[in-house]
């Protein structure tokens, strides 16, 4: 069973900006996690035949509950049989009828939203929103939160976290997109490392960034972003996009630097990790697991957003910035791990 998101569902409201809007509820149908650790999806179908454009994403929940959240833009779900299933972040879930991706393989993938730490509402600047539906490859949204722990629902109760989504089916020029920067990779016991990960803009469109998220689970102590731009002299030029404690609310954030992001320059992420476990921890999807996210959201002008909507290395040990291979230079080492 599938829901549908038509307008008659929304309830009408008004921006700050003039803009007329409408707001569709899309929560957990009242469910109730079985296990600590959990993953579960449900979807939504978006009325294909006309444009939605997503401005503003109000989030229903609460850290004691939720330990996180992502939407997803689908162009077919994981599931259009259940209701709910058993979902996994960068996992191939579990080997039951009942799991299974937030998308299906094969078809059109994107996370447009992410939250934790009791994140508040976000609003995308004026004029920008994330186009699904009619001429978009998202025809159906997927909420995933991940259920950390159960005590709360022990008694029987029941979750609706979710999200509100403010919407309009005013056209805009402006689009929104996403561009998710993370590794795999393992952190040994002990020790202080680095998760890195670059990617260079190869397609012919410009980018305008405007916020940042980062996410790490408990060995995170600062995540950092960057454009990086090489001068005729073979220079390169970084430019911090974001830097924050990732255990403080993860929410979106203005970028440090509103520069367009051009066709040749590259996007990088650090990610600095102190263990203090007598044990390796490797990149996975449990609180006892780490993760190393950088969320990067901009909008682009007259064209469609970026084909790449994710950038990952394989970490270390293998992938570091300093590789020889990775050819970058003027590595902000003391920048990129220093608040």
């Amino acid at each position: 069973m599938v829901l549908y998101w038509f307008t008659a569902l929304a309830f009408l409201m008004h921006s700050t900006a003039g803009l007329e809007t409408k707001m569709f509820p899309f929560t957990m149908p009242n469910v109730r996690p079985y296990r600590p650790e959990l993953y579960l999806c449900t979807p939504v179908k978006v009325d294909y035949t006309r444009n939605y454009y997503i401005v503003a994403f109000e989030p229903n929940a609460t850290m004691n509950t939720a330990h996180h959240m992502l939407l997803y833009g689908c162009g077919e779900p994981g599931s259009t049989t259940k209701p709910i299933w058993n979902c996994g972040e960068m996992t191939h879930g579990e080997s039951d009828e009942d799991s299974g991706s937030p998308c299906a393989g094969g078809s059109h993938s994107q996370i447009i939203y992410a939250w934790a730490r009791d994140a508040p509402r976000l609003d995308l600047p004026q004029d920008v929103g994330f186009k699904v539906g009619k001429n978009s490859p998202i025809k159906y949204l997927v909420l995933q939160v991940h259920y950390g722990h159960i005590e709360h629902f022990k008694d029987g109760s029941t979750d609706d976290s979710g999200v509100f989504i403010h919407y309009t089916t005013q056209p805009m020029n402006k689009l929104a997109g996403v561009l998710l920067l993370g590794t795999s990779g393992l952190i040994p016991p002990m020790k202080k490392e680095y998760m890195e990960t670059a990617c260079e803009i190869t397609e012919k469109k410009t980018i305008y960034p405007f916020a940042y998220r980062t996410h790490t689970h408990n060995l995170g102590k600062v995540v950092s972003g960057y454009r990086v731009r090489t001068d005729d002299e073979g220079n390169d030029h970084w430019t911090l996009l974001g830097k924050r404690n990732p255990l403080t609310p993860q929410m979106f954030y203005p970028v440090s630097n509103y520069e367009p992001i051009k066709t040749g320059d590259r996007v990088a992420a650090r990610c600095t990790m102190v263990s203090e476990r007598q044990r390796v921890t490797k990149i996975g999807a449990t609180n006892e697991d780490e993760m190393c996210n950088f969320y990067l959201m901009y909008y682009v002008d007259n064209e469609e957003p970026l084909d790449m909507k994710y950038c990952f290395t394989a970490g270390p040990p293998y992938f570091y910035w300093k590789n020889p291979e990775v050819h970058l230079n003027h590595i902000p080492d003391d920048e990129a791990s220093q608040l």
